[in-house]
C-alpha cells in the first residue's frame, strides 16, 4: 500500500509530518513521492494566514482529482486547517475521507485503516494533549539538516494570531526525549539541529518551573556528529543574559538568532499584544551586537496591522534603517477569524498594506546588498547542499544563513565535496542576496 505525504507550512508542520512517516513506516505502509501511484494521500495542512489557507485548500482540491484514476482510495487532511475547519472540510469538500487534528498526529495509522475499512474515523483531541508517539521519525530535509521541535502551542495571545486555537496553549518536550532523538539523528548523519517552536526561548517552564533552553542547548552541543546548532523563533522579550552566554561560549551554537519583532511603534506594538518597546528592542541589538560581535540577526515585521498610521510606517521604516538586520522579512497583515485584531473597524486597504510592505523590502534590500558586499574577503565555514553540475559550482551556506528562509553561497573547489560536508569558503563576489567563493 503506497503512502503519498504532502507537507504544507512552516518547520514545526514538517516535524509532524516526518513523525507520521515513521509511523507508516513502521506499520508497513510503502512511501512514494508520486501522488497518481499512491493508495492513499495525507495532506498536512496550514492555515496561518490567509495565503497558507489557500495553499492548503487548493493541495487538498488538486489531490481530490486523482480519486478519478481509481488509484487513490483515501485522502486524509491533517494539521492545522483540519484542526480549525474540520466541519467546513467535512461539509464543503466530500473528497476528504477523513482528519486527523494537531494533537492526533500519532493516531495516523489507525485513521487509514478506519477508511480503508470503510469507517472513516477522523482523530481529534483536546488541544492541550502532548503526542509523543514511539517511533523513529523519518527525516525529510536530506539527513544532514534536521529541525528539533522543542515545545507546541504558545502562551503568548497576540491580537493578530490564531496559533493558540490550533495549536494550544505552550507545552515542552520532555527534555530526554529530545537528546534522544538529536542523538537518533546525528546518528543518521544530521550535522545541522535547527531548534523550532513557536516560541523556543521560554523551553521548559512549565516543566521545569524556569526557563531550561540554555541547559537544553548544552546537553545538545554534547551530541558527537552535530556541527551547528541554530535557534529559531526567539522572542526578544525572553532573550536573557544567559542565552547571550550560550553564544559567546558554546562553539556549536550558530552565532544566527531568529527574533521576530512584527513593529517598532509603541502603541501598534501594545495593540499586537507584543511585550516589548522600541527602546528596549534597540537597547537589546546593541547588547547582542556588543558581546557577540559576529552574530547574524534575523527578524519578521507585520506592516498593515489595523490602526497603523503613515507615522507608524515611517517609526518602522526608520527602525529598520537604524538596525541594519542581517535577515528580514515583512509580512502584510492577514486578518484572521477569531482573533481579537480582526474584530477592528480601522483596517487597513489591502493596497496600503502592499505598498508599505515594498517599502521596507526595498529598503531592507539595500541594507542587505551592502552587508553582503562587507562580506567579500572573509572567509566562512560553510555546509554544503549540493552541486550545480553544468555550471560546475556547489551550493552552500554559512552560519548566518538557516535553509530556505536566507541566501546561499556559491563557490568553486577542486574537491568533490559531499552534502553535509562542511567547507571554508573565501568570498570572492556578492551577487545580490547571495555570495560566491572559492574552497580554500
Amino acid at each position: 500500500m503506497n503512502v503519498c505525504f504532502i507537507s504544507l507550512g512552516c518547520d514545526k508542520n514538517l516535524v509532524d509530518s516526518e513523525v507520521m512517516l515513521g509511523l507508516l513506516r513502521d506499520a508497513g505502509y510503502s512511501l512514494t513521492n508520486d501522488e497518481a501511484e499512491a493508495d492513499v494521500i495525507v495532506v498536512n495542512t496550514c492555515c496561518f494566514i490567509h495565503d497558507a489557507k489557500q495553499e492548503s485548500i487548493d493541495t487538498i482540491l488538486e489531490m481530490a482529482e486523482y480519486k478519478k484514476t481509481g488509484k487513490l482510495k483515501a485522502l486524509i487532511v491533517a494539521g492545522c486547517l483540519a484542526e480549525r475547519y474540520k466541519e467546513e472540510i467535512a461539509q464543503e469538500i466530500p473528497e476528504v475521507d477523513a482528519m486527523v487534528g494537531t494533537t492526533g498526529f500519532d493516531a495516523v495509522v489507525s485513521v487509514i485503516e478506519s477508511v480503508l475499512a470503510g469507517r472513516a474515523e477522523s482523530a481529534f483531541r483536546g488541544l492541550n494533549v502532548l503526542p509523543l508517539p514511539d517511533t523513529k521519525r523519518v527525516n525529510t530535509t536530506g539527513g544532514y539538516t534536521a529541525y528539533l521541535k522543542i515545545a507546541e502551542g504558545c502562551d503568548k495571545h497576540c491580537t493578530y494570531c490564531a496559533i493558540p486555537k490550533m495549536r494550544g496553549e505552550y507545552r515542552s518536550v520532555p527534555m530526554e526525549r529530545l537528546v534522544a532523538e538529536a542523538e537518533f539523528l546525528a546518528e543518521g548523519g544530521c550535522r545541522e539541529l535547527i531548534l523550532v517552536a513557536q516560541e523556543t526561548t521560554v523551553y521548559g517552564v512549565d516543566l521545569y518551573g524556569k526557563k531550561s533552553l540554555a541547559i537544553l542547548v548544552r546537553r545538545l552541543c554534547a551530541i558527537r556528529g552535530i556541527v551547528w546548532i541554530r535557534l529559531l523563533y526567539c522572542y526578544p522579550e525572553e532573550i536573557d543574559g544567559e542565552l547571550i552566554e550560550l553564544f559567546k561560549t558554546q562553539p556549536k551554537l550558530c552565532r544566527y538568532l531568529d527574533m521576530p519583532i512584527q513593529h517598532a511603534a509603541d502603541h501598534v506594538l501594545r495593540e499586537m499584544g507584543r511585550r516589548t518597546s522600541r527602546e528596549e528592542l534597540e537597547s537589546l541589538i546593541a547588547a547582542l551586537r556588543r558581546e557577540v560581535p559576529d552574530i547574524a540577526l534575523r527578524t519578521t515585521l507585520i506592516t498593515g496591522f489595523p490602526g497603523e498610521t503613515e507615522q507608524d510606517h515611517e517609526c518602522l521604516k526608520d527602525f529598520v534603517e537604524k538596525m541594519r538586520f542581517d535577515r528580514l522579512g515583512v509580512f502584510t497583515y492577514s486578518k484572521e477569524e477569531g482573533t481579537p485584531a480582526a474584530g477592528r473597524k480601522d483596517q487597513i486597504q489591502k493596497k496600503v498594506k502592499v505598498r508599505r510592505q515594498k517599502e521596507l523590502m526595498h529598503l531592507q534590500q539595500q541594507i542587505a546588498f551592502e552587508n553582503a558586499d562587507g562580506m567579500v574577503g572573509k572567509v566562512l565555514l560553510v555546509m554544503v547542499e549540493g552541486k550545480l553540475v553544468e555550471e560546475d559550482v556547489f551550493i552552500g551556506r554559512s552560519y548566518m544563513d538557516a535553509p530556505k528562509v536566507d541566501g546561499y553561497i556559491f563557490f568553486y573547489g577542486q574537491d568533490e565535496y559531499m552534502s553535509g560536508d562542511f567547507v571554508e569558503v573565501e568570498i570572492m563576489e556578492a551577487k545580490g542576496y547571495d555570495l560566491v567563493g572559492r574552497a580554500k
